[in-house]
């Protein structure tokens, strides 16, 4: 099990302040790695994740930014990579969701969640991946969905951006592998999220989604953190521009 292990190793986790992306890091913390965690409201200290990672006995790096805001994430990038010159795992988790049916999705809904699940892990990831070409090693992660392989229901912005994700993670790892780097996905099923807090919430949607899932039951974001910790160690490091679905049997109906 040597080669599941994270020792020595700082991650980079986006979209860490809750849910999925916390859960991510402390299991990551675990395993043995550094966290470095950003989200939009990321205080300097005391967060919960902090306490987490920290309790752990790994260190914890914390960090705001806005990745609808271009400047704002160039700002982040660019601090980050002075404070950490290496940088060995980017687990690109960071997104938002906005739900109305296709024909009122108005054209703000669409562009905010091109920006923060599209345009900025593009950018994140060509600017982080760019040390780990230099260093020849590095894992990138992604955090897909499974609307990366479906369209869903009044999410057209959402599916857009997460069945683009499914391919670029493919362009970077054709380009990237012969330089050490790995670059995979994870594609969640239904979490009980902030993100489906609304799905759950409503009888007859959260009846339908249970009746395909064979698991029977909606998924927890510690049902996730394995497969993050594998893609991110040297256990995977065959493995490349692959997308792996924890989702409870979703896609196998």
């Amino acid at each position: 099990m040597i080669s599941f292990k994270l020792d020595n190793k700082l991650a980079l986790v986006t979209g860490c302040s809750r849910g999925i992306g916390m859960a991510i890091a402390i299991e990551m913390a675990e395993a043995g790695a550094d966290i470095i965690g950003v989200s939009n409201s990321m205080p300097a200290a005391g967060s919960n994740v902090a306490k987490a990672v920290e309790a752990t006995g790994r260190k914890f790096y914390p960090y705001a930014a806005d990745f609808s805001k271009r400047e704002s994430l160039y700002a982040f990038i660019n601090q980050v990579k002075a404070d950490h010159p290496t940088i060995d795992i980017l687990i690109n988790n960071a997104g938002h969701i906005m739900r109305k049916p296709a024909a009122e999705h108005p054209d703000e809904y669409w562009d905010a969640i091109i920006d923060i699940n599209l345009n900025a892990q593009f950018i994140l990831t060509r600017e982080i991946g760019k040390r780990m070409i230099e260093q020849k090693s590095g894992k990138i992660v992604f955090t897909c969905s499974l609307l990366s392989f479906q369209g869903g229901i009044n999410v057209p912005g959402y599916a857009a951006s997460k069945g683009a994700i499914a391919s670029v993670l493919k362009s970077f790892a054709n380009e990237w592998a012969s330089y050490g780097v790995t670059v995979n996905g994870i594609a969640p099923g239904y979490i009980a999220t902030d993100n489906t807090q609304q799905l759950r919430d409503d009888p007859e949607r959260s009846a339908a989604i249970l009746s395909r899932i064979p698991a029977n039951r909606w998924g927890k974001p510690e049902d996730l953190t394995g497969a993050y910790v594998f893609l991110s160690s040297s256990a995977s490091d065959y493995i490349n521009g692959t997308i792996l679905t924890v989702d409870g049997g979703w896609m196998g109906r």
